[in-house]
């Protein structure tokens, strides 16, 4: 296995982590974040969490399309 490939594969491991990152915190600032304890109101917090989400959601699917690229797809096989 060549180098190149080697550490893309170690980058969309990590971009899998990163998803688990992102849909957390916005499951925290949706749900769970009480707005007493920060100077920005509830619905910043809201807005902010959605939007997490959604990065969160949008890093899941690329996310997935590079892992089964690089891991499932035979070296030999060239995008059609």
């Amino acid at each position: 296995m060549n180098e190149n490939k080697m550490m893309q594969q170690m980058g969309a491991v990590l971009s899998a982590f990163m998803v688990l990152f992102y849909l957390g915190i916005g499951i925290f600032l949706i749900f769970i974040f009480d707005s007493s304890l920060s100077t920005l109101g509830r619905p910043i917090l809201v807005i902010f969490g959605a939007v997490c989400l959604f990065y969160g959601v949008y890093r899941a699917y690329t996310s997935y399309i590079k892992i089964r690229d690089l891991f499932f797809k035979p070296d030999n096989e060239e995008d059609e």
